[in-house]
């Protein structure tokens, strides 16, 4: 058996243990599986958030993307640390202290039963999306780096299998402390990796003596990327960050307003270094292999050093997928159980059942999303325009609790079906493509759509009760 197998397979045992450890307080009552009981410390809210935010497009992404504009790439991961900073600074404490579930939930509290409905379909979709992309980015990163061992398909249903079984054991619970394990797992193998190849490629300067001429410096923190493109990422990932299911699960599961906020902003400084440590492991395998496929700049790279090295950083590349896929996972379920089927067919369910229930509705949505991996591979390319659907949800939240003069009853109804609408037209009319990324286009005609309704519409909304005692 390989090193790089026995090193998985380790990884794995000590995932599930981690969640037949905590299943039995997971199985107490939904608050506990959702939410952690509403129990996590800084420090879990931390790891969570990083863990989440570190996944497939955050290392194999980001250094596929150094092959074409060098270490600039690590932006995305930068851009994703802003994002957590200012939940942290402005949205997660808010969560926290409305007490409230997922944001279908919040808009049905403020504006009615319609804008719950049409948010929990938007909000579905995105995450069943991005739930399948982990599948793909699992199976690749396995395939990969084992092809001997695991067919792309082989991969995924591996990965399948650990993102269903460890969430719907422990849930949040289960997804968190995981998450000290996988971030831990990520730094370590990623930055042993890099110091590894540093000293054996001669440091940055001997990598950039190999490297072709460009245009632009290969290791500039800003070379080959584009103003617009750079703010079009931070808007991306500050919206999503916002209103995401998962980032909002892992907020409300603070065990306070102050480790809410706190866990973001440690978080987003956890998040923004990795980006730029998988650019420069990508810049390292353009520089030793000239003609490389960019997409397996980092495979190539890292199976270029000793079976023990390759086997740790494999590791970190799948805990990065695991981490992400899980919360993600837990997000997707939690939506359809609370805001379908309890909201709509089961209100009067016991607790006890309501937890056999979600674990039933998260391996459901498990399958699922797994078949839809195998015949939708293609989805990997529109998974930043589908975070851009989050722009509806966030305008209308930060209205909703900086500015409720400006909201009337149907706003987060008409604001989040224009937003759908204007996502489809995106894909389907390039003729209206004149912004650099959709999330311009977005954020315009939803703002637009929100004033209109402002005039229109002379209905007030009813404003959130907030609780302050667990400041």
């Amino acid at each position: 058996m390989s090193i790089q197998l026995c090193i998985v397979i380790l990884y794995i045992i000590f995932l599930f243990a981690i969640s037949l450890y905590v299943k039995r307080r997971a199985s107490q009552n939904p608050t506990e599986y959702l939410f952690a009981g509403r129990k996590f410390s800084t420090g879990l809210v931390a790891v969570s958030i990083t863990g989440m935010a570190v996944g497939a497009a955050s290392t194999v992404g980001v250094a596929e993307s150094a092959t074409k504009i060098g270490l600039a790439a690590g932006w995305y991961n930068g851009a994703w640390a802003i994002g957590a900073i200012i939940m942290g600074c402005i949205a997660a404490g808010k969560y926290r202290a409305l007490n409230c579930t997922t944001i279908p939930e919040l808009f049905e509290r403020s504006y009615d039963k319609k804008a719950r409905i049409i948010s929990v379909i938007g909000l579905s979709l995105i995450m069943i999306c991005i739930t399948s992309l982990q599948y793909v980015a699992g199976g690749s990163i396995l395939h990969a780096l084992m092809p001997d061992i695991f067919s792309m398909h082989a991969g995924m249903i591996v990965s399948a299998i650990v993102f269903i079984g460890i969430t719907t054991i422990g849930g949040l619970w289960s997804s968190g402390l995981s998450n000290i394990l996988s971030v831990t797992v990520i730094y370590l193998g990623i930055l042993y990796s890099m110091v590894r190849v540093l000293l054996r490629d001669g440091g940055i300067s001997g990598i950039n003596a190999s490297l072709p001429a460009m245009p632009f410096d290969w290791f500039s923190p800003f070379g080959g990327l584009t103003l617009a493109m750079l703010l079009g990422w931070i808007i991306v990932m500050t919206t999503q960050a916002i209103t995401a299911q998962g980032p909002v699960q892992i907020a409300c599961g603070a065990k306070n307003v102050k480790a809410a906020r706190r866990g973001y902003i440690l978080g987003g400084i956890l998040i923004f270094p990795v980006g730029f440590f998988c650019a420069i492991l990508g810049l390292a395998a353009k520089s030793q292999f000239p003609g490389l496929n960019p997409t397996m700049a980092l495979p190539q790279i890292i199976m270029s050093l000793d079976p023990f090295s390759s086997g740790m950083t494999l590791a970190a590349l799948w805990a990065a997928d695991v981490s992400t896929a899980c919360t993600i996972l837990l997000g997707a379920g939690t939506l359809i159980a609370q805001d379908i089927f309890k909201r709509f067919f089961k209100p009067d369910i016991s607790k006890s059942s309501y937890v056999k229930a979600n674990r039933l509705i998260i391996l459901i949505i498990g399958v699922g999303t797994l078949w839809l991996a195998f015949n939708a591979v293609g989805i990997v390319k529109i998974m930043l325009i589908g975070l851009s659907l989050t722009t509806a949800f966030t305008l209308v939240f930060l209205c909703t609790m900086f500015c409720p003069s400006l909201c009337r009853k149907n706003t987060a109804f008409w604001t989040t079906l224009v937003g759908i609408i204007g996502l489809f037209a995106w894909q389907l009319c390039p003729a209206i493509r004149v912004f650099p990324h959709v999330i311009y286009f977005e954020w315009i005609i939803c703002i637009i759509t929100l004033l209109l309704v402002r005039i229109i519409d002379k209905t007030p909304i009813t404003l959130p009760e907030t609780k302050d005692d667990d400041l």
